[in-house]
């Protein structure tokens, strides 16, 4: 992201903190294949350049540039699912100059290279479930329980430990919990690493892997772990809104469960 190099405009306020970073958001998704400063993103929002940023980080997590190169992944990925474009098409459309940086970045954020990702199978994923086959005496142990919105008890959900406030790059602990009946389901992650941690849920529907399918998430920031510890967290999955980062990471399978139907013999 480039700073362009200028006095910043007299802030100037029009509607809420949260509606002048919605303006701003809709510039990134609208001019995410072009060089985006700081200025124009600030200008776009109403809001002087050192109030936006602050701001912007309040709100969604992240800062201006982070959020415009998770739209930049995003986008990539939707090409890469949904065209017969060039990787390297691809990368000059989603507004990188180097193939390499686009690749390197790519692979990092979404935990695989660009063309794996475009041949990747329904529910084949690498490295997002880390191994628990060995349970680390100096590790913490998370129980998580999550809460599906109205209607929605059958979705399977994502939920995983990041270093980061955009869902991206492998998990420290992850584990996919489904819900089952009207209770809220829990899960215990037994491997969580000593540090402070940002807590990531998801669910998707649909029947296929296009980016679009996300519908609900949540998160938990600055969530602490320490040796020996045990947490309890509550997460409540809500419709993803235009200030949260996108999803870059390569989800597994997290499409709707079936309707369970009645055993046999009983009352329906």
């Amino acid at each position: 992201m480039t700073a362009a190099r200028c006095r910043a405009a007299p802030e100037v306020h029009e509607g809420t903190p949260r509606e002048s970073i919605e303006r701003a958001i809709e510039y990134i998704w609208e001019r995410y294949s072009e060089p985006v400063s700081l200025d124009e993103l600030s200008k776009s929002a109403l809001l002087s350049r050192f109030h936006f940023a602050r701001t912007f980080r309040d709100i969604t997590g992240v800062t201006p540039g982070r959020f415009l190169s998770a739209v930049r992944i995003h986008q990539a990925k939707r090409l890469l699912v949904n065209t017969t474009r060039t990787i390297t098409d691809i990368s000059s459309a989603v507004g990188y100059q180097s193939l390499g940086s686009f690749t390197n970045y790519f692979t990092q954020s979404v935990g695989m290279p660009p063309s794996q990702f475009r041949h990747l199978g329904e529910g084949t994923v690498l490295g997002l479930l880390p191994p628990e086959n060995h349970v680390h005496a100096s590790r913490g142990t998370a129980a998580v329980t999550i809460s599906f919105p109205d209607g929605c008890s059958g979705l399977r959900a994502y939920v995983g430990f990041f270093p980061s406030a955009i869902l991206q790059s492998p998990p420290v602990a992850a584990k996919v919990i489904d819900a089952a009946g009207d209770r809220p389901p829990r899960c215990v992650l037994p491997n969580v690493p000593p540090g402070t941690w940002f807590v990531h849920a998801v669910a998707t529907a649909g029947l296929d892997r296009s980016p679009r399918q996300l519908l609900f998430v949540d998160r938990r920031d600055a969530v602490t772990v320490g040796p020996h510890t045990a947490l309890s967290l509550s997460m409540r999955l809500r419709p993803i809104r235009p200030t949260d980062p996108p999803v870059l990471l390569a989800l597994p399978d997290l499409r709707a469960l079936p309707t369970p139907r009645p055993a046999a013999g009983r009352a329906g």
